[in-house]
């Protein structure tokens, strides 16, 4: 159960580019993913779980479980070397499929594959994220 935040099964899909779906949600979701994986590098946990939804809040519901899920499971999106924005796609109105491409601290290759929600106050929460090495990865 601890790895259902980032183990969520990702359903085959086609990534379409940000100018087909709404510019605007990309940048706030890129944001939000943006954001979480600049307080993890920062070690600020308080901040990084900030951005997780409801829905991982849940599963984890402290600061502390969330961060000891993402240090024991997942090194590369816990202290990445680099990383980058990749395809994307808007799903439907309000949630966003973005991929991450991420230099982990081991020096190998990760996709992170992020799933995002807008809230009903109009911000976009991370609601998931699968996590695979790649031997090669293309944007």
């Amino acid at each position: 159960m601890r790895r259902a935040f980032f183990a969520i099964a990702v359903v085959p899909f086609l990534f379409v580019s940000s100018a087909l779906a709404g510019d605007a949600e990309i940048k706030a979701g890129q944001s939000v993913i943006d954001g979480q994986l600049k307080a993890l590098i920062a070690n600020d946990g308080a901040t990084a779980y900030s951005f997780a939804a409801p829905n991982v809040k849940r599963i984890f519901p402290t600061v502390d479980a969330f961060m000891n899920m993402v240090t024991n499971g997942y090194p590369p999106v816990r202290k990445p070397r680099t990383y980058s924005f990749g395809k994307v796609e808007e799903t439907t109105p309000g949630s966003i499929v973005q991929q991450v491409l991420i230099v982990g601290p081991d020096g190998k290759d990760y996709e992170a594959v992020y799933t995002l929600q807008q809230q009903p106050d109009g911000t976009f929460q991370i609601t998931g994220c699968s996590l695979r090495a790649s031997n090669s990865l293309s944007t």
